[in-house]
């Protein structure tokens, strides 16, 4: 079974899917954020201590510019629906939308042996929905060939979709009353998860150094950055993170505001600036720079260059 594609110039609609929000636009386009959940956004990033510059090392997730075959159980889970592929992250996991007469879904698909986890983000997502808008699990499943996971479209739109690019300030905005009202919803108390710094350290050594293209290290060697991944600024406020909060993980109404999240594979309890830094981050990325002081104004925060830094540093360092 073949399955449509993306036009180029086209700008598909992508509500609710479960991973990061596609930007509209030419087909092939980078997306400027973690792609899929163990996947790095090393596409025109900013470098911690570097701000306002980038490193551009290509297109590490795009929509797919061929037809994709569509894997066995993701044929059968659509039945007669009509399928297309939307995307394709860095370690080969695919999101399809799925369109029937009465409703839409989205489909992740990880292959086998790619180390995306959508158990890990089905049980996020399910704990996290009694409490704020995030997409619906419908089922998850699998297999010898991969892993899939299936979710109910949410409404909206992701926030570098369409005209936001040319015209972010409402957008940026609604990021940041968004990641202010999915702190304020999800109790700290009773998550079960963590995103903590220990843990997230621990993946960074354990990975050893990365690709020099792919991590800028700010300027430091992988052993000066390790060393200071050690020097844990204290937490300003423990919440439960998003763990992607990069703008195309923002949904937007018409209008511009925040209507819900997605891709919510890393979420877990930290210090509210590991969101926070990425978020503010990820606005140049995708916007262009001077766009983090409406992002940290309307989240309500005065900016933390410290914080900032380390949290981005850290994020470059964890697989």
């Amino acid at each position: 079974m073949g399955v449509q594609f993306g036009q180029e110039g086209s700008d598909q609609r992508l509500e609710g899917v479960a991973v990061a929000g596609a930007r509209g636009g030419r087909v092939g386009e980078a997306k400027v954020c973690r792609s899929g959940h163990g996947g790095h956004p090393r596409s025109a990033r900013a470098l911690p201590g570097r701000e306002g510059a980038c490193q551009s090392v290509g297109v590490i997730a795009h929509r797919p510019l061929t037809e994709v075959p569509v894997p066995g159980p993701i044929a059968a889970i659509a039945g007669g629906d009509e399928v297309r592929a939307v995307w394709r992250n860095e370690r080969d996991g695919l999101t399809f939308e799925l369109t029937g007469p009465h409703r839409r879904r989205f489909a992740k698909w990880a292959p086998a042996g790619s180390g995306l986890d959508l158990a890990a983000e089905r049980e996020r997502l399910a704990w996290a929905v009694e409490f704020t808008a995030v997409p619906r699990v419908l089922e998850w499943g699998s297999g010898q060939g991969g892993e899939w996971l299936v979710t109910a479209a949410l409404p909206g739109d992701s926030a570098v979709s369409g005209r936001w690019p040319a015209d972010p300030a409402p957008v940026v905005a609604a990021i940041g009353h968004g990641l202010r009202a999915l702190h304020e919803a999800l109790p700290v108390a009773s998550c079960p998860f963590s995103w903590g710094v220990p843990e997230r350290v621990a993946r960074a050594r354990a990975a050893g150094p990365q690709d020099a293209e792919r991590v800028g290290y700010g300027g430091l060697s992988p052993a000066e950055a390790l060393a200071a991944l050690e020097r844990v600024p204290p937490v300003d406020r423990a919440v439960v993170c998003h763990g992607d909060a990069c703008a195309p993980n923002t949904l937007v109404d018409g209008a511009g505001r925040w209507v819900g999240h997605v891709d919510l594979g890393e979420l877990g309890v930290a210090d509210r600036w590991a969101d926070l830094a990425v978020a503010s981050w990820s606005l140049d990325w995708n916007y262009g720079p001077g766009w983090e002081p409406l992002l940290l104004e309307s989240y309500g925060v005065a900016a933390d260059p410290e914080r900032i830094a380390y949290y981005r540093l850290l994020w470059d360092m964890t697989p």
